[in-house]
């Protein structure tokens, strides 16, 4: 096995945002406490992190604020990763000049590619960087699914470390497991699936849910590690109807309402993407508050 980036609950964090730009008052504080409430790692500029409307400039001003705040208390993960091969290395490199840790390298999208577009694709990046790569699966948004033996073919680079595998088919997953296990971290990139994903051989989860519970993230991957099986799985049954809420709408929407409500933000997020519709918020709120959140 390669050196992991981290094992246990990375977090996909929010990026605080206001009509002029990104709140980096609230995003400073965010940072500082994720780190204080035991949080592995962090994910800056990923999906939940609205990534996708930042431009480069924000995109990596975001990385290296992050990676001067935590001051290597945990991993900075820059998520990095584009449809266009050459602008993907462009920000990989970037975001590795500005402290990033290990790069999140999102499948490319909307024009896609085969297997073959995917292997040369994450190779052209790992060889132009000196950190680590998890390689980023998540079809339903991209419309592309790295299979199984793809992953094989890549797990022989030694740049490329680790799966945030977000595919939801656990066959396939099981797959993946019995070509790379010994190669690859595999993280869960679904809340609902953590446990199920560490039964598997997984090292942990980047996660959403842990933008509200950083420390009952990192304890539900804890427990599992030292065997305690049974209280892992209640946490996970715990949470469920939380994380449901959760991707009740289109992520980062529900979330950002979610600490804008803890009081960490403004509830404010880049369009087209808007805010959620009050009875969804509602019952967003009503599960924030069953887990003892002071909402």
């Amino acid at each position: 096995m390669k050196k992991k980036v981290f094992t246990g609950a990375a977090t996909a964090l929010i990026t605080p945002m206001t009509p002029d730009g990104i709140d980096y008052d609230s995003f400073g504080k965010l940072i500082d406490w994720q780190a204080e409430n035991g949080i592995d790692a962090l994910v800056i500029c990923g999906t939940t992190g609205e990534a996708s409307t930042l431009n480069d400039e924000e995109h990596i001003a975001a990385i290296a604020f992050a990676a001067e705040r935590v001051a290597k208390k945990v991993p900075i993960i820059a998520g990095t990763g584009s449809n266009d091969t050459p602008h993907a290395i462009k920000l990989a490199r970037l975001a590795c000049e500005s402290g990033a840790d290990a790069l999140l390298v999102v499948t490319p999208y909307y024009n896609k590619t085969s297997q073959r577009g995917l292997v040369r694709y994450y190779t052209d990046i790992a060889d132009a960087v000196d950190k680590p790569l998890i390689l980023y699966n998540v079809p339903s948004r991209t419309g592309v699914n790295i299979e199984p033996n793809t992953y094989r073919i890549l797990a022989d680079h030694e740049n490329i470390v680790g799966i945030k595998e977000a595919n939801g088919n656990i066959a396939k997953i099981v797959e993946t497991m019995s070509y790379v296990g010994d190669k690859l971290a595999l993280y869960s990139g679904n809340d609902d699936q953590i446990v199920p994903l560490l039964a598997l051989g997984g090292s942990g989860v980047i996660s959403v849910l842990s933008n509200l519970l950083p420390r009952q993230t990192h304890e539900m991957c804890a427990r599992f590690f030292a065997n305690d099986i049974s209280g892992s799985a209640a946490m996970q049954f715990r949470y469920h109807k939380l994380i449901s809420a959760l991707f009740s709408d289109v992520n980062p929407i529900p979330v950002k309402a979610a600490m804008a409500a803890m009081g960490f933000c403004r509830n404010y997020l880049r369009a087209p993407l808007i805010e959620m519709d009050k009875a969804a918020e509602e019952k967003l709120l009503e599960a924030m508050r069953e887990q003892g959140l002071n909402v």
